[in-house]
């Protein structure tokens, strides 16, 4: 993997990757209004969601559940002091699907959370505290 950040003089900072794709960061550091993109703090958090939602997704489809829908909203909470690391995130899954049981969700969480999602492995491992819920709605 590789990527670069650049900074052209004001915000946003502007991420690529070696795929091709950018990412736009942005702060109010400069106090001119607020944020018009994520902080990297957000695309950490945001990271996470998706890592683990990626995850569950392949989990059920491999069970051959139908997904119409998925959602990962996430809490998390920081350290007062500097460096201002995640202390603990909680996530609540919420899926729809015409066939998928309580328990399928559970286990996919699960599976992603303890065993697949190597976003949540290095929050976990920078001593982040990482709990989760889900349900079908």
């Amino acid at each position: 993997m590789h990527a670069t950040v650049t900074f052209k003089g004001k915000l946003p900072l502007v991420g690529l990757n070696d795929k091709g794709h950018k990412t736009l960061f942005d702060a109010t550091m400069d106090f001119s209004g607020p944020a018009k993109y994520a902080s990297p703090m957000d695309t950490v958090l945001e990271a996470l969601g998706a890592c683990s939602m990626m995850d569950i997704i392949s989990i059920l489809k491999k069970m051959r559940k139908e997904l119409t829908f998925i959602e990962a909203d996430l809490e998390a909470e920081k350290a007062e002091e500097h460096p201002k690391v995640f202390t603990a995130i909680y996530i609540r899954y919420r899926l729809i699907s015409p066939d998928c049981t309580p328990a399928d969700l559970e286990k996919a969480a699960r599976l992603s959370m303890e065993k697949y999602c190597s976003v949540g492995a290095m929050l976990r491992a920078s001593g982040c505290s990482i709990t989760w819920s889900s349900e079908i709605v």
